[in-house]
């Protein structure tokens, strides 16, 4: 079956059929089948066809037997206004991509032509027919624009990855507590027991937002497993006998300075000293003060 091209244009088939007319002429089904195409187009491209089949004398063949001079010069002549209609400069072209397709059909033309004066060397017609018919093909070839390129999508650039703010390390909280006006400060104290020895530290109190922390220096560190540290938060509110526990925390070893959050089991209404001590592992609800460590109030 065969397949029409676009209204206007060349098919595969067609340039087939129009190439074999040209060579070797068309069996009755071939020219049927020619019929049936586009007969406009057809004609207009086998004149064409013929046209370019001049080149084969400005290429030569050395096997192709000569066209008479009055031909020749009319088909070059042809040629010359078909190259020139299509505004390819044969005569003093500079372009290489023009050269290379003339000089590659000029090659196929030779052969082509050797070929054929092997197979039929009693007739001296088909030699420069069947280089006319390469030669064809790349004047088609040449003259047909090139399929429009695919529009390339647009990609956008991947956004930037940004990373989550990191949250505020208690070092970090505890400078913003000690930047605020109302915020409770007190400097802690060692006492008399062996575990306080050579300790320093402060306390900063937000009564507000009821956030706090400790800060310590050489606190020693201790084993959670037998025993933790225990804050203490006096309520000028509440009875003195029963302190807000303020949560248990452990000094990791070989630190010489930490901060300790601080988790107020209770609302704290007036804060006004605080203390810490050791107790045994998990803390108790109510302490004996037994080791009292470092210890605060306000003035």
């Amino acid at each position: 079956m065969v397949e029409l091209g676009p209204q206007g244009q060349l098919d595969e088939a067609m340039v087939d059929l129009l190439v074999k007319q040209v060579t070797e002429g068309l069996s009755p089904a071939e020219q049927r089948a020619l019929d049936v195409l586009d007969s406009a187009v057809a004609s207009a491209n086998l004149r064409e066809f013929e046209r370019a089949a001049a080149a084969v004398a400005l290429a030569g063949s050395a096997n192709a037997l000569p066209l008479p001079a009055d031909l020749a010069q009319r088909i070059e002549h042809q040629a010359l206004k078909h190259y020139a209609e299509a505004g390819i400069p044969v005569a003093g072209a500079s372009s290489g991509d023009r050269e290379k397709v003339v000089e590659l059909a000029a090659a196929q033309a030779r052969a082509a032509a050797s070929r054929s004066a092997r197979s039929a060397p009693k007739s001296g017609n088909y030699g420069w027919f069947a280089a006319a018919a390469c030669l064809v093909l790349a004047v088609i070839a040449w003259n047909r624009a090139p399929p429009p390129a695919a529009p390339v999508a647009a990609v956008s650039p991947a956004p930037a990855l940004i990373a989550p703010p990191k949250p505020p390390t208690a070092a970090e909280e505890r400078e913003a507590l000690l930047a605020k006006s109302d915020s409770l400060k007190l400097t802690l104290g060692a006492t008399k027991d062996p575990a306080a020895a050579g300790v320093s530290g402060d306390v900063v109190w937000d009564p507000v937002t009821q956030r706090g922390f400790l800060h310590f220096v050489g606190l020693a560190p201790n084993d959670p497993a037998l025993r933790q540290y225990q804050l203490w938060i006096f309520d000028g509110g509440r009875d003195q006998r029963y302190p807000v526990d303020g949560g248990v925390f452990d000094i990791p070893a070989n630190a010489t300075e930490v901060v300790i959050p601080i988790h107020a089991a209770l609302p704290v209404l007036s804060a006004k000293a605080f203390a810490v001590t050791v107790e045994k592992p998990g803390g108790v609800v109510v302490s004996g003060r037994q080791h009292v460590v470092v210890l605060g109030a306000a003035g």
